[in-house]
């Protein structure tokens, strides 16, 4: 185990809250991430090495999707659909916690940290996870949006034109759901967003993420303009 030193090794939730956004960072973000999907798709060797099942289910299945749908209660039947299509998936290794809280922005690239609920999966959950982030931070800061989005769209695009698992179609559809199901998540379920607090904007998120998931917007474009507009709209 080495030690990164924090000068060479900046967080990155640290930047973004300093207004160094560079979708650069995005990008290889995505990079790194889709690199360990595509590497690890399809080995059966890897579902016993991380038979992790129980944590993950615990601390992200049940504790983000499942207590949403019973707080929301519109969304408890999508809720669960979404759970028991994440928890069958068994497609490659998923690190469960791909938060810019978790990644080092180094000078060789990112470095992923805190994998501690890391399973075989639903790798799609991993690039939902990220993306959500980028748009609950337009509400943290909401000065620095354009450069969030812009974040957005160079992780998703890199994210995309770089899977080898499945078709693209397919796992857009995924993705997107998990993203709008982790958005009302993060203001409904067991883990709020600490930046999020004040209950007009939860509202605000919970209205449109419901919304959008009860009409299954298809793309993660689609969802970045839809709250572009929302926010717009002010």
């Amino acid at each position: 185990m080495s030690y990164l030193e924090p000068e060479l090794y900046p967080n990155w939730k640290d930047l973004l809250s300093q207004g160094i956004i560079d979708p650069n960072m995005a990008e290889a973000a995505a990079e790194r991430l889709v690199m360990l999907h595509n590497a690890t798709a399809g080995d059966e060797k890897l579902i016993q090495r991380f038979a992790n099942d129980s944590i993950f289910y615990d601390i992200r299945l049940e504790a983000y999707f499942l207590e949403t749908g019973r707080n929301v209660e519109v969304l408890n039947d999508l809720m669960h659909e979404l759970v028991e299509s994440t928890a069958a998936s068994k497609v490659a290794l998923v690190h469960g916690d791909v938060s810019p809280k978790n990644i080092l922005i180094g000078p060789n690239g990112p470095v992923f940290l805190d994998a501690e609920c890391a399973c075989y999966g639903e790798p799609a959950f991993d690039a939902a996870f990220c993306l959500t982030h980028f748009l609950l931070k337009c509400l943290w800061k909401p000065n620095w949006k354009k450069g969030y989005l812009k974040c957005h769209e160079r992780f998703r695009k890199t994210y995309f034109s770089n899977a080898k698992w499945l078709d693209m179609t397919e796992l857009e559809r995924r993705v997107t759901q998990l993203h709008l199901g982790m958005l009302v998540a993060r203001v409904a379920g067991r883990s709020k967003v600490e930046y999020v607090s004040d209950k007009v904007t939860q509202e605000l998120v919970k209205t449109f993420a419901t919304r959008h998931l009860i009409s299954h917007v298809a793309t993660t474009g689609e969802v970045a303009t839809l709250w572009n507009e929302i926010l717009d709209a002010g």
